[in-house]
């Protein structure tokens, strides 16, 4: 049987700030995630997909929640889930808010790895290929919680979701969370997670992937070293590695993504209060201790 219901209306949507200790921050803008409950925790767990992948769902609060990855590239207005739950179907909305990010200029000095040549592309589609088998991977059970520590302790830099122009062309959407941090700081793991993918790429150089269960899966870039190899169980600050500048970068800093039933999503959602906090003001106290500009003389 199918049903169409407002989950705006009848069930409850979270927005940004709702205070749940199991659950990521929703913000139900692209990019961002949708916190949708579903039925109540004492019956059987549901199935809910989005656009044909599945969902993560968690029991929080005496209820079964669903939380969803919405992509960069979701048009606003309604968007379904579905659920499979004691036998039946139904389609549940929810309503998705426009977003404009802002924009980034950078400038790459190599040249070629902004404009790759053909035996570059032959590589970063070898590559790309291995990501999404990363980032489509389904595990039971979900690992921890999904509230997640800070994989690196620094002031946040570039924040997902900027519109970036490399060398003044237009490029993808920055999909992750930079940390400005010094080469060779360590990288923790933010929560329990088993290494799914560790390598050498082409844009993102010495990389490590985690799978944290029910589809949330992230990523570390830039590496100076890994310190994991593939199938490793780590535990929630275990180190995976050091912070450096492989790939395309600017300088060194760690690149964090996250991904929910394969879509980057901004990893701010998932830290713990205490760790979003930390970031923010180590941020702000880099901004203070940046000189003042000169002033033009006329």
């Amino acid at each position: 049987m199918n049903k169409a219901i407002s989950l705006c209306a009848l069930l409850g949507v979270w927005t940004t700030g709702t205070a749940l200790a199991a659950v990521p921050d929703a913000n139900l803008i692209p990019g961002g995630v949708a916190v949708l409950s579903i039925a109540p925790a004492t019956t059987p767990a549901p199935r809910v997909t989005f656009q044909g992948a599945r969902v993560l769902t968690l029991r929080d609060n005496g209820q079964w929640r669903a939380v969803v990855g919405l992509p960069l590239s979701l048009e606003p207005g309604e968007q379904h889930i579905t659920v499979v739950h004691d036998d039946q179907t139904r389609q549940l909305a929810f309503r998705v808010k426009a977003k404009r990010y802002e924009s980034q200029s950078l400038t790459i000095s190599n040249k070629r790895l902004v404009e790759p040549e053909a035996e570059d592309m032959e590589r970063i589609n070898r590559e790309q290929a291995l990501m999404t088998r990363a980032f489509t991977t389904w595990t039971e059970p979900l690992l921890d919680s999904p509230r997640f520590d800070a994989p690196s302790k620094g002031p946040f830099s570039a924040r997902f979701g900027l519109r970036r122009f490399l060398n003044k062309q237009p490029r993808a959407q920055h999909t992750g969370l930079d940390i400005a941090v010094p080469e060779g700081t360590p990288i923790l793991a933010p929560a329990a997670g088993v290494v799914i993918e560790t390598g050498n790429f082409f844009f993102t150089g010495n990389t490590v992937f985690l799978d944290h269960g029910q589809g949330l899966v992230t990523m570390y870039i830039h590496l100076s070293r890994v310190d994991v190899v593939k199938g490793v169980q780590l535990k929630r600050g275990e180190i995976l590695g050091a912070v450096g500048m492989t790939g395309r970068v600017t300088g060194p800093h760690l690149h964090w993504a996250v991904s929910l039933n394969n879509t980057r999503v901004d990893p701010m959602l998932f830290l713990t209060p205490a760790a979003r906090a930390a970031g923010e003001a180590a941020a702000s106290n880099n901004a203070l201790k940046k000189p003042a500009a000169t002033p033009v003389k006329p």
